[in-house]
């Protein structure tokens, strides 16, 4: 079962959720997807080991075999090649890799090469508890997508899997929860959080994602977000309140399941609900 805790904006909570959610669970696996800025890590104190290099491959052009026709400029929709007279010139950080260039080449002079954008990660811990695998996007580099989806191809189809997606409604969030069988949609209870969630919740209606909401710090603001999801019959998992203990142990790094186990026994309650609800469509 793989759950992602995505947001339509940043600041929600969405990691405090998705940390605190795969805590409180057994046989467990949790994903950092944010792989512009993973963050989950700095609640798991957890020493990390690479496991591989994520790799676009690009376009290597020989230039003494190439005629300089021009289809392989053509052919890319991303713009990464070009062809002047007597030169190609080639823009790795825009190519994404699929190899077009080099199969339209009437004279066979391009090849290809593989250029890092990122690196995977996981625990080195390897006796029980909390998988914990993230991905790390180079600095620089414009294309997250390619970096998640080598890291969901980790996931063990016999465990839970827990996603913690960027935040936004943009490509990277689309590799992140694709191939979901849930989303916690994560949100706060003001004018701001109300608006981007309206725009998550359109992402996963359209991908057909099974899907409820958390509401974060629900009591700093009104209850439109609350109303809303009772008009549109979204299921409200849960509400966070506003709470100083919780906010004192974020600030200093500590997933507050680990000192507040009445939390815990929320999250496993939730766990349960959402379960049912995928075995019973699952079951249609």
């Amino acid at each position: 079962m793989k759950i992602a805790i995505a947001s339509g904006k940043g600041g929600t909570g969405k990691t405090t959720v998705a940390v605190n959610l795969a805590l409180s669970l057994e046989n467990v696996q949790l994903f950092d997807c944010d792989v512009e800025e993973p963050n989950c890590h700095l609640f798991l104190g957890f020493d990390l080991e690479k496991v591989e290099d994520v790799n676009i491959p690009v376009p290597l052009v020989e230039k003494d075999k190439c005629d300089f026709c021009g289809k392989c400029s053509e052919f890319c929709q991303y713009h990464a090649i070009a062809v002047i007279p007597k030169d190609v010139l080639v823009f790795p950080a825009l190519c994404h890799g699929c190899g077009g260039c080099t199969l339209v080449c009437p004279q066979e002079a391009i090849s290809e090469e593989n250029r890092s954008i990122g690196i995977i990660e996981r625990n080195k811990d390897k006796t029980g508890g909390l998988v914990f695998y993230r991905g790390l996007l180079n600095i620089g580099e414009p294309m997250a997508s390619p970096v998640i989806h080598a890291l969901q191809k980790h996931i063990d189809e016999n465990k839970a899997a827990i996603i913690d997606a960027p935040p936004g409604t943009a490509c990277p969030v689309i590799a992140s929860i694709g191939d979901m069988d849930y989303c916690i949609l994560v949100t706060e209870s003001t004018p701001f959080g109300f608006h981007d969630l309206k725009l998550a919740i359109d992402v996963v209606r359209i991908l057909g994602i099974p899907f409820g909401v958390i509401i974060n710090r629900s009591d700093i603001g009104d209850e439109k977000v609350e109303q809303y999801c009772l008009e549109e019959g979204i299921p409200v998992l849960m509400k966070i309140q506003n709470d100083r203990n919780i906010a004192r142990l974020y600030s200093e790094g500590i997933p507050f399941v680990s000192r507040m186990p009445e939390w815990k026994e929320r999250f496993v309650r939730m766990f349960e609900i959402i379960r049912s609800e995928i075995n019973e469509e699952v079951m249609k």
